[in-house]
C-alpha cells in the first residue's frame, strides 16, 4: 500500500475503535473452534519424505500386515493363566491387531524349561514374561493411543509398556498439560519486562491483549492444516508473541512521538503513527517470513509444518498491530499516559560513544570471533531420539531401559522381502542376519522351522503373521539404540545382506526411519541456511538499494547464530536435531529487525549530513533502546519456559532462543555499527542514494 491508502486505513481503524475491537473479538469464537479441532501429530518420524524405503515399508506393514505400530508389553509374576486372561482382553480393545505370545507357537502346559531356547529366551526373562502387541492404526493415532491407556489398564501396576505408541502417549500428555504454562510463564514474564523497559505500566498488559488475538487467530487457522506437529503446539505461541513485540513496541513509540507535535488530535496521530509504523516494520516483517517460508524447502515436512504456521503467525501479529492494537491504544489512551512512569532502561549515550570511539578493535573482534563460532557451531552433537527429550521416570521410558536390560531388546527391525524367494534362500539370510553384532533374534517363519520342514507344521496364525500377499516379514530386535553409530552400522550390514537375496528388500521401523531421518536432516540444514542468506540478501538489498548492505547485514545475522550454535558444544551439551534448524531460521527473524531499524536510523542521520561517526552514535543510542526492549521481552518469554519445561527438547529449543535474543541484542548493537562505519566508503559506492534521498 501506499502512503496515502494507509493514511486513510489509519483514520478508519481510528475513527472506528470500537468497531473493530468488537469485530476482533467475534473472530475469537471461530478461532476458539478451530483451535479444539486442530489435530496434534506426536510422531515426528511420520515427517519423512514418502518415497523412502523405510517410510514405503511402513505403508506396507499398514496395508497388507495390518501392523502399523508395535508395542512390548512386560508382564511380572504372573502365571500363565493369568497371562492367557490378559492377552485376550487385550485382543478386544479396538485398535490392537493381534497380541503375540509363546501360545502362539506352543502349547502353553508345555513347561517353559522345556521349551525350545529361542522361544523361551524370546518370551521369558527373570520373573517377566513378554507380549507383542501389533496395532492397525499408526503409534500416534487417537485410536492407538487410547488403546495404550485401556492396556494400561488391564495389564496393572506391575506391567511395563514399551514401544514408540507408548512413548507419544507420555509426549502427548506432558505437552498438553504443560502447554498454557508455556504461555502463561511466558506472558508474565514478558509483562514484566515490559512494565520496567517501557514508559506506562498499562502498556505491557495492551501489547499482550493484541497479539493475544494474534496468537488466537493463528493457532485457530491451523485448522485449514489438517494436523500440526506437537513440536508447532508447544512453541509457536511463545514464539509468536517474541517475534512480534517488535511490531507493537514501534507503533507505541511512534504513536507517542506523533502525540507530541501540536495541533494534532489523537486520531490523526494514530493514524500517522499506523502509516509509518507499518512502512518500517514491512521489510523486517518480510524478512522474518521469508526466513520461515524457507522452511518449507525442508525434504523433513516438519519445516512446512512449522515454517507455515510461524510465517502466518507473523502475518496475523502484522496486522493485529495495524488494527487491534490502535484500536485498544485509543480507548485506553487516557490511563496509559496516567499511569506513565520513568524507562528503567538508560539512554545508552555511553554504549553509543563506546562503540563509536573504539569501531577499529570491534571489528577485530567481529573478524576473529568466527573463528571459534564457526568451529563450535559445525561441531556440536544432536540427538534424534524422542526419547532422550522426555523426562526418565516416565511410564514408557522406564520400560524401554526394562525392555533393554532383560530382554537386549531397544530398537525392533521390520524387514520386508519378495515372498517367492525360495525358502532355503531365506533361511540362510536369516542365519547371515542373526550372526550380526548386536542383532537379538529374528522372528520369521522360517526361524521356527527348517528350509525342508513344510509349512503346515506351523499353525497357519503364525504363518499368517510372517507371509500376507506379496511379501514375507522379518521382525528383528537389536540390542542398539536408534540414532547411535552402532544401529548405523547394523543397518548398513542388514541392507546389504538383504539387497543379496532380493534387491528390493526394505527395511523399517523406528531404527531405519530414525537414520533417514539423520540424513535428511542434515541436508535440510544445510539448504535452510543457504536459501535464508539468499532471501534475507535479496530482501536487505531491495530495502536500501545496495550489494553492500545486504553483505554486512548478512555476516552480523549469522555470526550471532554461530555463536548461539557453537555454545553447546563448548558447554559439552547435546541439542535435539531440530535446533539446528529451527532456532536459526528464528534468531534470524529476530536478528533481521534489530538490524534494518539500526542501518535505516544511521541512513537517516547521514542524509542529514552528520558526518559518520556522529550518525552512527545517533543511530546506537536511538536503536539500542526498542531493540533491548524487544530482545529482553524475547529473552523472558523463552526463558521461563526453559526452566518449567519437563520437556528436554522445548527446553534446549527455548533455552537457545532465549540466549540468541541475548546474543543478536549484543551483536547489532555492538558489533554491527563498527563493520557499518568501517565500510563506509564501500557502502557509499555500493548503494544508490545512501547519502542523500
Amino acid at each position: 500500500m501506499k502512503g496515502g491508502y494507509m493514511k486513510r486505513f489509519g483514520l478508519f481503524i481510528s475513527n472506528h475503535r470500537i468497531l473493530v475491537l468488537i469485530i476482533a473479538t467475534i473472530l475469537l469464537i471461530p478461532a476458539g473452534f478451530g483451535f479444539i479441532n486442530t489435530k496434534v501429530n506426536y510422531d515426528l518420524l511420520t515427517y519423512l519424505p514418502s518415497e523412502l524405503d523405510s517410510t514405503k515399508g511402513q505403508v506396507i506393514l499398514e496395508k497388507d500386515f495390518s501392523n502399523s505400530a508395535t508395542s512390548m508389553l512386560m508382564l511380572k509374576n504372573m502365571d500363565e493363566k493369568y497371562v492367557l486372561s490378559i492377552k485376550d482382553k487385550i485382543n478386544k480393545i479396538e485398535a490392537v491387531e493381534k497380541v503375540i505370545w509363546v501360545d502362539d507357537i506352543a502349547d502353553i502346559t508345555v513347561p517353559k524349561e522345556m521349551l525350545p531356547d529361542k522361544v523361551k529366551d524370546t518370551f521369558y526373562k527373570k520373573d517377566t514374561t513378554l507380549l507383542v502387541i501389533k496395532f492397525n492404526t499408526s503409534s500416534s493415532s487417537e485410536n492407538t493411543q487410547k488403546a495404550i491407556s485401556k492396556i494400561r489398564d488391564i495389564a496393572g501396576k506391575d506391567s511395563f509398556l514399551a514401544g514408540m505408541s507408548a512413548i507419544i502417549k507420555d509426549t502427548r500428555s506432558i505437552a498438553d498439560s504443560e502447554a498454557p504454562i508455556y504461555i502463561l510463564v511466558a506472558v508474565l514474564l514478558c509483562a514484566l519486562v515490559l512494565a520496567f523497559t517501557n514508559e506506562s505500566y498499562l502498556t505491557p498488559i495492551i501489547f499482550l491483549i493484541s497479539i493475544g488475538y494474534a496468537i488466537a487467530y493463528n493457532m485457530g487457522t491451523n485448522i485449514f492444516l489438517g494436523n500440526i506437529s506437537y513440536v508447532t503446539k508447544v512453541i509457536a505461541a511463545v514464539l509468536q508473541l517474541g517475534v512480534t513485540m517488535d511490531y507493537s513496541i514501534f507503533l507505541m513509540h511512534r504513536y507517542d512521538e506523533e502525540r507530541g507535535l501540536e495541533g494534532i488530535s489523537n486520531v490523526e496521530a494514530m493514524a500517522d503513527a499506523i502509516k509509518k509504523t507499518f512502512v518500517s516494520i514491512t521489510g523486517s516483517s518480510t524478512t522474518t517470513i521469508a526466513g520461515f517460508l524457507v522452511l518449507c524447502a525442508m525434504q523433513l515436512s516438519l519445516g512446512k509444518d512449522i515454517g507455515i504456521v510461524m510465517a502466518k503467525g507473523v502475518v496475523l501479529g502484522l496486522i493485529a498491530t495495524v488494527t487491534v492494537l490502535p484500536a485498544l491504544i485509543l480507548v485506553l489512551d487516557k490511563p496509559i499516559h496516567r499511569l506513565r512512569h520513568k524507562s528503567f532502561l538508560p539512554d545508552f549515550t555511553r554504549t553509543a560513544k563506546f562503540v563509536t570511539k573504539h569501531y577499529r578493535i570491534l571489528t577485530i573482534l567481529f573478524v576473529l570471533l568466527f573463528i571459534p563460532a564457526v568451529y563450535g557451531s559445525q561441531n556440536t552433537k544432536v540427538y534424534y531420539n524422542l526419547d532422550e527429550s522426555l523426562p526418565k521416570d516416565l511410564p514408557s521410558i522406564v520400560a524401554t531401559k526394562k525392555l533393554k536390560e532383560d530382554y537386549k531388546m531397544t530398537t525392533t527391525h521390520f524387514v520386508l522381502i519378495d515372498k517367492n524367494i525360495e525358502d532355503y534362500k531365506v533361511s540362510k539370510m536369516v542365519g547371515e542376519l542373526e550372526k550380526l553384532d548386536g542383532i537379538n533374534n529374528v522372528f520369521a517363519k522360517e526361524s521356527f522351522i527348517g528350509p525342508m520342514v513344510p509349512d503346515f507344521v506351523l499353525p497357519d496364525k503364525v504363518v499368517a503373521e510372517f507371509e500376507k500377499n506379496n511379501y514375507k516379514l522379518f521382525i528383528i530386535n537389536s540390542e542398539y539404540q536408534a540414532a547411535r553409530k552402532p544401529l548405523d552400522i547394523q543397518l548398513t550390514k542388514m541392507k546389504d545382506i538383504i539387497k543379496k537375496y532380493d534387491k528390493n528388500a526394505m527395511i523399517t521401523g523406528e531404527g531405519a526411519l530414525t537414520k533417514d531421518l539423520m540424513n535428511i536432516a542434515d541436508i535440510d540444514f544445510k539448504r535452510v541456511s543457504l536459501y535464508s542468506i539468499v532471501a534475507v540478501f535479496i530482501i536487505i538489498m531491495i530495502i536500501f538499494t545496495s550489494l553492500s548492505i545486504p553483505v554486512l547485514l548478512v555476516l552480523a545475522i549469522e555470526l550471532a547464530i554461530f555463536i548461539n550454535m557453537a555454545v553447546p558444544y563448548y558447554t559439552n551439551s547435546v541439542i535435539p536435531f531440530v535446533s539446528s534448524i529451527v532456532v536459526g531460521t528464528i534468531q534470524l527473524g529476530s536478528t533481521i529487525d534489530y538490524a534494518i531499524l539500526l542501518t535505516t536510523r544511521f541512513r537517516e542521520e547521514i542524509r542529514l549530513g552528520k558526518d559518520n561517526q556522529s550518525a552512527m552514535e545517533l543511530a546506537v543510542s536511538s536503536s539500542a533502546k526498542p531493540i533491548v526492549t524487544s530482545a529482553l521481552s524475547f529473552f523472558a518469554a523463552t526463558i521461563g519456559v526453559t526452566i518449567i519445561s519437563d520437556m528436554e527438547m522445548v527446553s534446549s529449543l527455548c533455552s537457545m532462543m532465549a540466549r540468541g535474543a541475548i546474543i543478536s541484542m549484543f551483536v547489532i548493537i555492538v558489533l554491527l555499527p563498527s563493520i557499518m562505519m568501517k565500510s563506509e566508503k564501500i557502502i557509499n559506492k555500493t548503494s544508490r542514494n545512501f547519502e542523500k534521498e
